[in-house]
C-alpha cells in the first residue's frame, strides 16, 4: 500500500510539503558560521613533492668509485644471501682471495687495481669540479666518476682535508650541471631535506627526512646538522638539499651499531664545507689558525663557583710552553669567552674560530681570570700535528701540612717542580679525603687557586680555607698531569 491509500496520509504529505523550505534551509546552515570560518582559515598540511626537485638536482649528483693497488685482502667467507643480494642488483663484490693467484711460477698481481670502495659526490662547478668526502678517496690509486648520462671519467685529487672530512675532485669535462649552494643559516630544525647518493653502489638513489638538529658538535673543527634522511654506506658525499634546491651539506655519517642506517645521521655544513674547498682548489691543502691551549668544557656547578652568569667559554686545561697563548699571557685555568668579539658558547667553538684565523694575524682574546673578564692581543700561528704533553715529575717537596677543613693534606712545590710545572706557586696533594675525596681531588694533584685566588704556599692555602664559609661550595682550580680542570668541593655534602 503506498502513502496515497494510506488513512490520513494526505494530511502527512502536506506536513511534508510544508517542513521542505526549512530542511533546504537546514544545509545551508550547517556547518555552523564559526566552524566553517575557522576551516578555512587553516591551511591544509601537505607532504612535499620530491619528484620534481630530484629531477632538477638529479643530474649534478655523480657516482663516484677508487680503486688503488695493493696485495689481495683475504676477507674471509661472505654470507651467501647478502653475495645473492648484490649480485642481483649489479653491484660490485669485495675482492675476494683467489687461489689461482698462488702460481706454481711465483708470479703474483701486486699491481693489478682492487676495487676499494664506492661513494657520491656533486658538482661544484660547470668545468669539473667535484665536491665529496675525503675518506671517500683516502688511499685511491685511481678515481673513476661516473655522470647520471653514464659516462666514465678519470678524475684527480685536487685536495682532501681529513678534519673536515671534505675533499675536491677534477673531472675533464665542461658544460656540466652544476649544483646550487644554500644558506645554512636559513635552515631550520624540522625542516624537508632530500638527499641522493649511491647507497651500496645503486646509484642516484633518492632519500627524504627531517633536519633533526643544528650545530650537533661531534667533532674539533665541525658543528653537524643531523638528519633522519636514510643514509647508507655509499652515500658518503652526496649532497643534503633543501626543498628550494639548494645543497646545505654533505651526507658525512651515521650513528650506527650494524654499520646500517639506525634513524641518525650527520651532514657537514655547505658553508663549511666550501670554505675547505677554496683552499683546497687554491692550493691543495687546508691551513688553520692554532694558539697552542688544551681546552675542556665549562660545567654548570665550576661556572656557580667561579661567578660565571652561565656555564660557557672554554675552559683552558693546559698552555703549550712558548706557543701564542703562553706568549700572550693566557693561563691553566682562564676561561675563554669571546674571539675577537666572537662568543664562545661551548668549547668545541673555540677550535673552529681560531681555526678560522689566518696564521700570522693578530687576535683578541677575551678571558674569565679569578672573578673578572682581560683581554689578550697574541698572535696566531698555525696549526700542525700536535705533540704529546710533557708530564711533570713525581718529585716530592717539603713535608705534608696538616689537614685543613676541606679533607685536604697538602704541602709546598720544590722551586725545581715550579719550574717544570711552568707555574709561580701552588701546593701539592699529599692526601684527600672526605669532601675532598668526593668531589675527585686525590694524591699528586697540584692545587694553583681556591675560590678564584691563586695560591702560593701552603700558609696562605691553610688560611684561606680556614675563612672559606664551612657550608658553602667551593672551587678549587688543580693541575693534574699535564692539564688543569677546576673541581668543586661540598663541605656540607
Amino acid at each position: 500500500m503506498d502513502l496515497e491509500q494510506k488513512p490520513g496520509a494526505a494530511l502527512a504529505r502536506r506536513r511534508l510539503l510544508a517542513l521542505a523550505p526549512l530542511l533546504v534551509a537546514g544545509t545551508a546552515l550547517w556547518p555552523p558560521a564559526g566552524l566553517a570560518q575557522a576551516a578555512a582559515a587553516t591551511p591544509a598540511l601537505q607532504l612535499p613533492d620530491f619528484a620534481d626537485l630530484a629531477e632538477k638536482v638529479g643530474p649534478s649528483v655523480v657516482n663516484i668509485r677508487t680503486t688503488e693497488r695493493s696485495h689481495a685482502r683475504g676477507l674471509g667467507p661472505m654470507d651467501p644471501g647478502l653475495e645473492d643480494f648484490l649480485r642481483r642488483f649489479g653491484i660490485p663484490l669485495p675482492n675476494r682471495p683467489d687461489p689461482r693467484r698462488d702460481a706454481p711460477d711465483g708470479s703474483d698481481n701486486e699491481d693489478e687495481p682492487q676495487q676499494r670502495g664506492i661513494g657520491s659526490g656533486f658538482i661544484l662547478t660547470s668545468d669539473g669540479y667535484v665536491m665529496t668526502n675525503a675518506h671517500v678517496v683516502e688511499g685511491a690509486d685511481e678515481v673513476v666518476v661516473t655522470l647520471t648520462d653514464k659516462r666514465e671519467l678519470k678524475a684527480r685529487i685536487v685536495g682532501a682535508d681529513k678534519r673536515t672530512d671534505v675533499a675536491v675532485v677534477k673531472i675533464e669535462a665542461t658544460g656540466l650541471p652544476a649544483v646550487r649552494i644554500g644558506d645554512v643559516n636559513r635552515l631550520r630544525v624540522g625542516e624537508w631535506v632530500m638527499a641522493i647518493g649511491s647507497p651500496f653502489g645503486l646509484d642516484n638513489t633518492v632519500t627524504a627526512g627531517i633536519v633533526s638538529a643544528k650545530q650537533r658538535d661531534t667533532g674539533d673543527y665541525l658543528d653537524f646538522i643531523q638528519t633522519d634522511v636514510v643514509i647508507n654506506p655509499g652515500n658518503s658525499g652526496g649532497p643534503l638539499i633543501n626543498l628550494r634546491g639548494e645543497v646545505v651539506g654533505i651526507n658525512s655519517q651515521i650513528y650506527s651499531r650494524s654499520g646500517g642506517y639506525m634513524g641518525i645521521s650527520f651532514a657537514i655544513p655547505i658553508d663549511d664545507a666550501m670554505r675547505v674547498a677554496d683552499q683546497l682548489r687554491t692550493t691543495g691543502h687546508v691551513v688553520r689558525g692554532r694558539i697552542g691551549v688544551q681546552i675542556a668544557p665549562v660545567t654548570k656547578d665550576v661556572a656557580d663557583s667561579l661567578g660565571l652568569a652561565k656555564p660557557a667559554g672554554a675552559l683552558v686545561r693546559g698552555v703549550e710552553k712558548d706557543g701564542p697563548a703562553d706568549k700572550g699571557g693566557i693561563e691553566a685555568g682562564d676561561i675563554i669567552t669571546r674571539v675577537d668579539g666572537k662568543l664562545v658558547d661551548k668549547s668545541g667553538d673555540l677550535p673552529r674560530i681560531i681555526g678560522s684565523i689566518r696564521p700570522g694575524a693578530k687576535s683578541t682574546i677575551t678571558v674569565f681570570r679569578r672573578g673578572a673578564s682581560k683581554d689578550i692581543t697574541l698572535t696566531v700561528a698555525e696549526l700542525t700535528e700536535e705533540q704529546p704533553a710533557q708530564r711533570p715529575s713525581a718529585e716530592r717537596a717539603t713535608p705534608a701540612m696538616p689537614k685543613n677543613a676541606l679533607g685536604l693534606t697538602v704541602s709546598d712545590l720544590s722551586d725545581a717542580q715550579k719550574r717544570e710545572l711552568h707555574v709561580q706557586g701552588g701546593v701539592r696533594v699529599e692526601v684527600a679525603t672526605g669532601a675532598a675525596a668526593r668531589a675527585g681531588l686525590q694524591q699528586g694533584d697540584v692545587i694553583l687557586s681556591l675560590a678564584n685566588t691563586q695560591i702560593s704556599d701552603t700558609r696562605q692555602f691553610n688560611a684561606l680555607v680556614s675563612k672559606a664559609e664551612k657550608e658553602r661550595a667551593v672551587s678549587v682550580l688543580v693541575r693534574r698531569g699535564a692539564w688543569v680542570n677546576y673541581f668543586v668541593i661540598r663541605p656540607g655534602h
